[in-house]
């Protein structure tokens, strides 16, 4: 579908231009992450009339308070917080950069499409491994960590999308994954869910996953393949092709594309022991099982 050129008018330009500019430079300088994101949220809230009778040790109510402290991401715990195998040091960057990314989107300013493309497109160059040019994230995307994120160019991620990364994510030049797919990393033993192994999953350029789709964890989408609308892609899918379906499969090539791409009834490979990641836990962390549960079969002690 072809597109429309948008612009907004002159005087609000400028004025994105100068506040993403300087949150840019400021993540990019010595002050503290965790300082820039605070002040950031309180602005993008609108509360700095309250944020500075608190800091001054005026009385505010106790939800008030909670507000205000919750700004810091400092004061806040993420899922991704409690995984044992994660990566200390790397994750303390990147939990307040996420922290700033969602925050973010719970403002009013998330819906004026031009502001929050470009405002998260440049979070993205400090929360990702690598991000490509003209990238596009739009609202309420969620990731694992977002440290472990590599995009290409050219990609548009839509609406309420999770990027897990708790293994390592690839995506290449210009894909696009639609409004409310799940792209995952990670998998759980079917015996202890407790036990889980990471993997890399790979999404190659041109590739397209549709809306409300699943793709495994060490699965690779071919190049320029689509994965249609509400499938759970558990296999690789061959470049090319249009896989569909729960569990997904390969029922036709794109048209054009029949000289170069693999027959539809080919067998498959999904190397995907290749592409598993291993983690450590440290020795001396102090680890609990949240479940409980007895996992010896019936008949063994």
């Amino acid at each position: 579908m072809t597109k429309r050129h948008v612009t907004l008018p002159e005087e609000m330009e400028d004025s994105l231009e100068e506040f993403i500019t300087e949150v840019d430079d400021r993540l990019r300088g010595e002050e503290d992450t965790c300082d820039v994101v605070e002040e950031v949220l309180v602005d993008l809230h609108g509360d700095r009339d309250a944020y500075e009778r608190w800091q001054d040790g005026e009385r505010v109510s106790p939800a008030e308070r909670v507000r205000l402290q919750s700004y810091d991401p400092c004061n806040a715990t993420l899922e991704s917080e409690y995984y044992a195998e994660k990566d200390e040091e790397t994750f303390r960057e990147s939990k307040h950069l996420q922290w700033l990314w969602r925050q973010f989107d719970a403002t009013p300013m998330a819906d004026n499409v031009t502001f929050a493309l470009r405002f998260r497109r440049m979070l993205a160059d400090h929360l990702f491994e690598e991000c490509g040019d003209d990238c596009r994230f739009f609202k309420g995307i969620s990731f694992t960590y977002g440290h472990n994120v590599t995009v290409g160019d050219n990609v548009v991620v839509h609406d309420d999308v999770h990027l897990d990364d708790r293994g390592k994510l690839t995506i290449g030049d210009r894909v696009s994954i639609s409004d409310s797919a799940h792209v995952y990393t990670h998998d759980h033993d079917v015996v202890d869910q407790t036990e889980v192994t990471n993997y890399h999953t790979i999404v190659e350029d041109d590739a397209r996953i549709t809306f409300d789709s699943m793709v495994r964890a060490g699965v690779r989408i071919g190049e320029n393949a689509i994965v249609g609308a509400k499938s759970i892609v558990q296999r690789d899918v061959p470049a090319h092709h249009v896989a569909v379906g729960q569990p997904a499969k390969s029922v036709k090539i794109k048209p054009g594309w029949e000289d170069v791409a693999e027959p539809v009834d080919a067998d498959v490979e999904t190397p995907k022991e290749e592409r598993r990641i291993e983690s450590e836990i440290p020795a001396d962390l102090d680890v609990y099982d949240e479940f409980q549960r007895d996992l010896t079969p019936p008949g063994e002690e």
